[in-house]
C-alpha cells in the first residue's frame, strides 16, 4: 500500500487519538499535499517543530494499528468483498428462471455498490 495513503487511511480511522497539533499537521501533509515548510509558514511554527510532530504522529498512528489492527481489518474485509463480487460478476445467469436472474442481477448491483463505496 502507498505510504501517503496508509497515513491517510489510519488518519482516518485513529486521527482523533493524536493531539489536535499531530492531527492538524499530518492531515495538511498527507491530505491536503503540504509540504513541511508550507505547514510550519501556516501554523506560524519552526519547520523542525513540523517534522517532529508529524513524525511523533506517524509513529503513534503505526502503533495504534498494531495494537488495534482497524486498517489491516479493514483491508481485508474490502479484498474480501471485492473477490465476492467478482464471483458474482462470473455467474452464468443464462439458465436460470426470469425471476432468480433478476435477484441474481440485483445481488450484483447492490454489491458493486457496497465495494465502492468501503
Amino acid at each position: 500500500m502507498d505510504k501517503v495513503y496508509e497515513i491517510s487511511l489510519l488518519l482516518d480511522f485513529y486521527g482523533q487519538l493524536l493531539t489536535e497539533r499531530q492531527y492538524e499537521i499530518l492531515d495538511l501533509h498527507y491530505n491536503n499535499d503540504y509540504t513541511l515548510s508550507e505547514i510550519a509558514e501556516q501554523l506560524n511554527i519552526s519547520r523542525q517543530g513540523v517534522y517532529d510532530n508529524e513524525k511523533r504522529g506517524r509513529a503513534l498512528l503505526n502503533e495504534y494499528e498494531n495494537k488495534l489492527g482497524l486498517l489491516s481489518k479493514f483491508s481485508e474485509q474490502k479484498q474480501k468483498a471485492e473477490e465476492v463480487r467478482n464471483l458474482f460478476e462470473n455467474i452464468e445467469t443464462s439458465g436460470l428462471s426470469r425471476h432468480n436472474t433478476e435477484i441474481v442481477e440485483r445481488a450484483k448491483r447492490e454489491l458493486a455498490e457496497l465495494v465502492n463505496s468501503i
